[in-house]
């Protein structure tokens, strides 16, 4: 699952790519996201996240929708774009819940352990910059999950 505040900009361009990468590494999985919030739960991705995905061949097609207490049963490891969201998520997580909660940038060979940056107050850079950082991280996370091992990010 990937992670974000709204679920519009970051997260829905992380669970494409990720959707792809896993595709092309061979390992099967389900992959969604989520927002901690629920400000924007049942619209489209941001018109600035769909367009720098169209620009890479990725559609999404998703509604945003909020982080549940489901999702941490359901889910094996659940990607936060940032600290924030990965701390959110912890103190949302039910008692006994599943879900390995890491950040996305985790897996990232040029910047393991930070922040993707909300684009969302920025310009069409920022969008650019975002899709940079969650592709490394998603092919990366990718063949980190093929090698059958267990997901450790940093």
């Amino acid at each position: 699952m990937a992670l974000c505040l709204g679920n519009i900009c970051r997260s829905p361009v992380a669970e494409a790519l990720l959707r792809r990468e896993l595709a092309a590494a061979g390992v099967e999985a389900t992959v969604v996201s989520a927002g901690t919030g629920d400000w924007h739960v049942g619209r489209p991705a941001d018109p600035r996240s769909q367009a720098v995905a169209a620009a890479h061949g990725l559609d999404l097609g998703g509604r945003a929708r909020q982080l549940g207490a489901a999702d941490f049963f359901e889910q094996d490891v659940i990607l936060a774009m940032d600290a924030g969201n990965a701390g959110d998520a912890r103190r949302l997580a039910p008692h006994g819940a599943e879900a390995r909660v890491l950040l996305m940038r985790d897996f990232d060979p040029q910047g393991r352990g930070e922040d993707v940056p909300d684009p969302y107050y920025g310009g069409t850079r920022g969008f650019e910059d975002m899709y940079e950082m969650l592709e490394r991280s998603a092919r990366a996370f990718a063949q980190a999950a093929r090698g059958g091992g267990e997901l450790r990010g940093q």
